[in-house]
């Protein structure tokens, strides 16, 4: 696995994920496409392909940074309750300002992703065994608390169906002026990847940090003010998706090791591969209809985490 492996697959599989769909265009009609044609295309099928290449790198490198945050390789975003925070924050957004934007959704997510991980590490901290499948389990269950007050004031207030929208993420409501938002995705992950040493540093204990002269609680919040953009800017616009930035980076792991600035590049590119190929599948297995990409990326991530549980336990 290198780059320019996954440079042409990026190539490939996003030349693909423009030319499927129910509305036929072939790639032989690029040059002579008719009004109707074009507008498909430039109004649904570049803002769709666009926000999955933007989405799987920046979910992929999200994981990433949280399980160097955490010193655990089974946390992400789905395993830390961090996509339940953002459903949560959509949701009081909804409560208390119906009328509310694009961008005033995703201030509340972002506040309420960066609360609830500030509380999940505050719950790590607090543990004495530090069991890598037992943070995980925590998490979880965390999460499983924070849907239930999501669950609790939806029925109450009657916008069960905006929720359950939310829990599969899908990509076929994707249109222009509906998706800038995951523009936010591109900078985050360039400032991952320029604060990489630093968070590499830091995950490996308060202490070390600050014996090597870094703001520890800095940069610590840092990584999960970006962790928490990320996470925000995907729900806001697509819904969740889980086990992405679960999966991906520990099968880059496997293959590059565990230096963050040198194998950052390979995550955040795998996981645009890894979304586009589970994007394109859904929407060719039952043409014309499609498989939400929530449950696409859910299936395959859901079979390679057991997998990676496994492997551990060996």
């Amino acid at each position: 696995m290198n780059k320019i492996v996954l440079g042409i697959l990026l190539l490939v599989f996003g030349v693909i994920s423009l030319f499927v769909g129910n509305h036929d265009i072939a790639l032989t009609d690029i040059f002579k496409m008719s009004d109707d044609q074009l507008l498909v295309f430039t109004i649904s099928r570049i803002p769709r392909t666009l926000t999955l290449i933007l989405c799987g790198m920046g979910i992929a490198v999200a994981g990433f940074l949280m399980q160097q945050l955490t010193q655990n390789r089974f946390v992400s975003p789905t395993t830390a309750g961090t996509l339940d925070a953002a459903k949560l924050g959509i949701l009081f957004g909804l409560i208390w300002v119906p009328q509310a934007g694009m961008l005033t959704r995703l201030a509340l997510s972002v506040v309420f992703c960066f609360l609830a991980s500030l509380i999940f590490l505050y719950f790590i901290r607090s543990i004495k065994s530090k069991d890598i499948i037992l943070v995980p389990i925590i998490g979880i269950m965390f999460g499983s608390i924070l849907n239930a007050f999501a669950t609790f004031f939806a029925v109450k207030y009657g916008i069960v169906q905006n929720v359950q929208d939310w829990l599969i993420g899908d990509f076929s409501g994707i249109l222009q002026g509906q998706y800038e938002s995951i523009y936010l995705i591109l900078p985050i992950v360039v400032l991952t990847y320029i604060f990489a040493n630093r968070f590499t540093v830091i995950s490996l204990g308060e202490s070390f940090a600050k014996n090597l002269g870094l703001n520890y609680e800095v940069y610590l919040n840092i990584g999960i003010l970006c962790v928490s953009l990320i996470v925000s800017a995907t729900v806001v616009t697509v819904g969740a998706i889980p086990f992405l930035g679960l999966v991906i980076p520990n099968i880059i792991r496997i293959y590059k090791g565990d230096n963050m600035k040198a194998i950052l590049p390979y995550t955040a590119m795998f996981g645009a591969v890894f979304l586009l190929f589970c994007d394109i599948l859904g929407r060719i297995i039952i043409a014309p209809y499609e498989v939400p990409i929530g449950l696409m990326v859910g299936i395959f991530g859901g079979i390679i985490f057991f997998g990676l549980l496994w492997r551990q336990k060996r």
